[in-house]
């Protein structure tokens, strides 16, 4: 099974919202929410305040936090909740594959923790600046 992990994004909605509806103001996050919807078995959502969120969760209030200016200890305290989580959710097995689509400070400190279970990981496009994201998935769709 493969489960798509979608990080959140600066560009959130100015009002509470569903998590799939929550970012939709955001490009990228639109393009990696129908790359899910149409690639992948799942799809989940990595919110740098609340860790791992299912997509139709109940609303959230729009927040202003990121794991890309967070210290490492607080990233680390944060990819310790997130493998909480995908264990408590039965998502780190050797069935199943994690497709990381987030940037470095989504994964980095996740990636050793989980590492161990069996899982496999992929991350399509390590390594690229937004605009080659973005390219990506029109080239994917």
């Amino acid at each position: 099974m493969e489960i798509r992990l979608i990080s959140c994004t600066k560009s959130k909605r100015d009002h509470p919202a569903q998590l799939k509806d929550l970012y939709m103001e955001s490009p990228l996050f639109r393009k990696a929410r129908a790359y899910a919807e149409t690639h992948h078995d799942d799809w989940w959502i990595l919110s740098a305040k609340h860790g791992l969120l299912a997509p139709d969760g109940p609303p959230i209030d729009p927040y202003d936090e990121t794991l890309t200016t967070a210290s490492k200890a607080d990233q680390r305290t944060w990819a310790q909740q997130v493998a909480s989580q995908l264990a408590d959710k039965g998502l780190l097995t050797e069935a199943t594959t994690l497709v990381f689509h987030a940037g470095r400070d989504y994964y980095a400190e996740l990636l050793p923790l989980i590492e161990d279970t069996g899982v496999t990981v992929q991350i399509p496009t390590e390594g690229l600046q937004i605009g080659d994201t973005l390219a990506w998935y029109n080239e994917h769709q």
